[in-house]
């Protein structure tokens, strides 16, 4: 009966301890998950601005048959929403990035309902990124080949320039896009556990 009631007495430690080092995986989970988020928030708003800075840097001025024409980001509506979506994402990401830092000390990793609302985030953010994308990927594949049954040409033949660092643009956005939908995925994941 007596060792009995010493092994009994011994669960109760191993117990404590095994509930210790869940804890303690637990945080080292939490803090790897906060980590991954905050760098792959940083790539958006590093990959965005680029985009955003590269697309209105670029213009190219061109003399054909004696007139000037000028190519820049402005005269076109897609283009000019492929920048204003950029530049939304990556102002909201870096407000958010700073919402989650001092969220961080304040041990709010338990709640759901903030990484709910993350999830919803960052899920508006990467329709509103690929939307851009669409945008600028349409109107450069028509600047590209032109539209035979509208009657448009091509013009990146006259302004290679302005296509080519467009195209630049388009691709760093792109990129964006795809850190921004891990960073969706990441969050879904952590809502779920």
């Amino acid at each position: 009966m007596a060792d009995s009631k010493d092994s009994f007495r011994m669960e109760p430690k191993s117990s404590s301890s095994s509930t210790s080092t869940t804890t303690s995986s637990l945080q080292k989970h939490h803090r790897t998950f906060l980590m991954t988020q905050n760098i792959l928030r940083i790539l958006v708003i590093i990959l965005t601005a680029v985009s955003v800075v590269v697309t209105v840097t670029n213009n190219q001025t061109i003399t054909l048959y004696t007139f000037q024409f000028e190519a820049h980001f402005y005269y076109s509506s897609s283009l000019k929403f492929f920048v204003v979506a950029n530049s939304v994402v990556c102002f909201f990401s870096v407000l958010l990035l700073i919402f989650n830092l001092l969220r961080r000390r304040q041990q709010t990793h338990q709640l759901k309902d903030y990484y709910f609302f993350l999830f919803l985030f960052d899920l508006v953010m990467t329709v509103l990124l690929i939307a851009g994308c669409a945008a600028a990927t349409a109107i450069g594949f028509v600047g590209q080949y032109g539209d035979d049954h509208v009657g448009w040409i091509p013009i990146c033949d006259n302004v290679k320039k302005f296509c080519r660092i467009n195209l630049v643009s388009l691709l760093i956005s792109y990129l964006a896009f795809f850190a921004n939908l891990g960073l969706t995925v990441l969050i879904a994941y952590k809502c779920t556990t």
